[in-house]
């Protein structure tokens, strides 16, 4: 299956996929934190490609409700946020996923499709992360353990707050690859 992770730095979701035999490559303005297929630019220079699947993780920053309280100050900035979520959603690759924490998004354009929590994929903390879905069955929990933990929330300020609060857990990567890696493929339907 070939793969595109969009908005990923941290290349956890391309190296599930890799470990699981897919050709995967993660794509972001940033460049990887670790070795491996990356493309560093734009995603939509790249969307066009011949994918069969696209896990996208859009920047938060100002969708999050986490956020709300700016949110009066930056109509511009989620007007653009928006619109780059409803290109990726509309892009012709036959199943997508994404991946954001709880946003604007459910109410501007649609909502998700599943909430999923860290902890039922193996990591005792809180963090809810919502995934809006084409052609994807919804993720099955793998690994339900105790704590409840919002260490993600309760992280102190630092230059890469954003960025170690953007990482997909582990867990959760090794679930999308486990589960969506395994469907056959889907013809893109031509309007």
């Amino acid at each position: 299956m070939k793969v595109l992770i969009a908005c990923e730095y941290s290349g956890i979701v391309r190296d599930a996929f890799i470990e699981r035999g897919h050709d995967a490559i993660s794509c972001d303005l940033l460049p990887t934190e670790k070795p491996g297929p990356h493309y560093q630019g734009d995603v939509m220079d790249i969307i066009g490609e011949d994918w069969d699947l696209m896990i996208a993780h859009p920047p938060c920053t100002h969708l999050a409700v986490s956020g709300a309280r700016w949110f009066p100050k930056k109509r511009k900035e989620q007007k653009d946020s928006l619109q780059f979520v409803r290109a990726l959603m509309l892009a012709r690759i036959p199943r997508i996923c994404i991946e954001n924490p709880v946003s604007i998004i459910s109410s501007a354009v649609r909502p998700a499709d599943q909430v999923v929590q860290p902890w039922q994929f193996g990591h005792g903390e809180q963090k809810a992360t919502c995934f809006w879905l084409k052609n994807l069955p919804l993720l099955n929990p793998t690994n339900i353990v105790d704590g409840r933990e919002q260490i993600i929330f309760k992280m102190p300020p630092s230059h890469d707050r954003w960025k170690d609060r953007s990482r997909t857990y582990q867990g959760i990567a090794d679930a999308m690859a486990e589960q969506w890696g395994v469907l056959h493929p889907v013809q893109l339907e031509i309007f």
